[in-house]
């Protein structure tokens, strides 16, 4: 017997600040394609809510946190974290208009429109680099997810977020005693030793299977305070 695959189909295509983006469905699942590259889809979320609950649970335990997710990507991670009523302000950068726009008023807004909709939320049109270098604001959680790793990034000017420089500019947008995650389609230990170099502390990365491959990662650390 032949197998039968679903063709993937096109939503909508757009060329962004940083080059083409594409949403498209491929069977009941929804994509997002950068420059060819394939980012994420809706077949899973775990390590996107990962990267939430593992911040949440490395925090001391203080009463309405203020977390920043970068890069809104199919919106589990938001989705997760305003389903927690623990947490408080809740800030999602995201560089791509048509990321938010699919999520606003797209096929994505099956998953977001809820957390959207809170309160908390609030989303912010930027460049997470240039964010995390230009802003005054701080967090007591940063969840970052706008790579495939600190090895694989999207676009090369994002490989200087995960250089000594990006994670001190990390570190100042922390409260003391704050919490960095960052996502990545593989453990990098060469990444944990970077983080440590750069003063971070009880480093460390959770891990979640996958069908195939090596396993997603969740680095974690926390800034001494």
């Amino acid at each position: 017997m032949t197998a039968v695959y679903d063709t993937p189909v096109v939503l909508d295509r757009r060329e962004g600040p940083y080059g083409e983006v594409v949403l498209r469905r491929h069977g009941v699942l929804l994509q997002i394609i950068a420059n060819g590259c394939f980012l994420m889809d809706t077949s899973d979320g775990r390590s996107e809510r990962l990267l939430v609950d593992a911040a949440r649970a490395a925090l001391d335990g203080r009463a309405a946190p203020a977390v920043l997710i970068g890069g809104l990507g199919v919106g589990f991670s938001l989705a997760h974290a305003a389903a927690d009523p623990g947490w408080g302000r809740i800030t999602v950068v995201e560089r791509e208009p048509a990321v938010i726009d699919w999520h606003r008023d797209g096929p994505l807004a099956e998953i977001s429109a809820g957390a959207l909709a809170d309160p908390r939320t609030t989303i912010v049109r930027a460049d997470l680099v240039a964010y995390v270098n230009e802003t005054s604001d701080t967090f007591d959680a940063l969840c970052l997810d706008i790579d495939n790793g600190p090895g694989w990034t999207v676009t090369e000017d994002n490989d200087s977020l995960y250089s000594p420089a990006g994670l001190a500019a990390c570190a100042r947008m922390l409260r003391p005693g704050g919490v960095l995650a960052v996502w990545s389609a593989e453990p990098s230990p060469e990444f944990e030793g970077t983080l440590r170099n750069a003063g971070f502390q009880q480093v460390r990365t959770e891990e979640v299977p996958v069908a195939r491959g090596v396993p997603d990662a969740v680095h974690l650390a926390v800034r001494p305070g």
